[in-house]
């Protein structure tokens, strides 16, 4: 996200830490043991129909909705070829006023906030256990994710994760999107803290079904901006179609409305 004058810095967010639990819990076999099952979660799926609703609205210093907001609500379907698409149901006229969407919001929508982290990704990325919590009575190892460097133009989590300690998929993200942007692009983005909560579809995976953000982004000319945002993942349904789909195909929809552009 951009302010329309100058870039921003984001808000510090603080999270609840707990002593960390490292007796008798070997880190690194976990790691292992989840990012194997993250593999497996990201191609079960790539094969699944849901709906996802975003909201973005802007609000005061006392929380109320200002009256610039985004809205969109989009089908995540298959052709009847088998490919995978995205199918605008509702994009009402965007009216934020002090912020505008880059593409880099939509790259942390579709691949950040429904954080997976895969076998081929761990080296990607340095993490610390932290200890155990539970979280809505499961138990979980708790995690600290970090990149270790970063690729201009590609996205990445930084913050916490928390893994159930049956299952080993993630249950639940807390963090930003983070990354090098590419040279060329606005300089002026900051991006809010989130968490993601995931649910047991199908009595196996844990799929994304909830995101929130309600953060305060603080820009260099002292104006504050207060953000909230809701992301709902809904109606898993598992596709019976015998093609192969990849994760991140997206066919262009001709009623996506054009990217916000900057007021004047």
């Amino acid at each position: 996200m951009r302010n329309l004058i100058v870039s921003a810095a984001i808000a510090a967010a603080c999270v609840p830490m707990w002593a960390a639990d490292t007796d008798n819990v070997n880190a690194q076999e976990i790691i292992e043991k989840f990012a194997a099952k993250e593999l497996a979660f990201s191609e079960a799926r790539n094969n699944y129909t849901y709906r996802q609703t975003v909201k973005l609205e802007e609000l005061d210093a006392g929380g109320n909705p200002t009256g610039g907001k985004w809205e969109l609500v989009e089908d995540i379907i298959f052709s009847p070829e088998g490919k995978r698409m995205e199918k605008v149901v509702w994009a009402p006229v965007v009216s934020l006023r002090q912020i505008q969407l880059m593409p880099e919001d939509e790259q942390d929508l579709r691949n950040v906030q429904p954080f997976v982290l895969t076998t081929p990704e761990i080296p990607d990325y340095n993490i610390s256990y932290l200890g155990k919590e539970k979280i809505d009575e499961i138990g979980c190892y708790t995690f600290s994710v970090k990149p270790k460097k970063l690729t201009p133009g590609k996205r990445y989590f930084e913050g916490q994760i928390w893994v159930d300690d049956r299952d080993f998929q993630i249950v639940k993200t807390y963090g930003k999107g983070v990354g090098e942007l590419k040279k060329g692009s606005s300089k002026n983005q900051e991006f809010p803290r989130f968490e993601t909560y995931r649910e047991q579809i199908d009595g196996k995976y844990w799929f994304p079904t909830y995101t929130h953000a309600d953060d305060v982004l603080h820009f260099k000319n002292g104006d504050n901006v207060h953000i909230r945002m809701t992301v709902k993942y809904q109606d898993y349904k598992k596709y019976e179609g015998k093609s192969t789909i990849r994760y991140g195909e997206v066919v262009d929809d001709p009623k996506t409305p054009p990217a916000p552009t900057k007021k004047q």
